[in-house]
């Protein structure tokens, strides 16, 4: 399976706010994922049900931008600035690397993010 083209797929879909569907289409039934708020899913349904929630929490997307993917063996990184309106009335502005790696059907079995702003001081 080709990591590079897969991961050019699923980036594609999240940049234009598809999330859920790159989630049921590109992930594994036993992926896991966990980011820097040490909030984790196990298994590809925990996974669709948080984003379903986070999705249906919007109000407006004002942005998401693809800035670059690399990929190296099974393992690809892809970074990304999210900027969203919620219902609450908060705002999200995420700029973030989504690390994955991949099994060789080319479907995630691991994500994590990592936090990416940068803060100057």
């Amino acid at each position: 399976m080709n990591i590079k083209e897969q991961t050019t797929k699923m980036d594609e879909m999240v940049s234009k706010g598809d999330i859920v569907n790159a989630v049921k289409e590109y992930f594994a039934e036993d992926a896991a994922t966990s980011d820097y708020s040490k909030v984790a899913t196990s298994g590809k349904s925990q996974m669709v049900e948080k984003m379903e929630q986070f999705v249906g929490a919007i109000a407006n997307v004002n942005g998401i931008t693809h800035h670059r993917s690399l990929v190296d063996g099974n393992v690809s990184a892809s970074e990304f600035t999210f900027d969203f309106d919620m219902k609450d009335g908060s705002a999200v502005y995420w700029h973030e690397i989504i690390r994955r790696v991949w099994n060789e059907e080319g479907k995630v079995v691991e994500e994590e993010y990592f936090d990416a702003l940068n803060q100057k001081s």
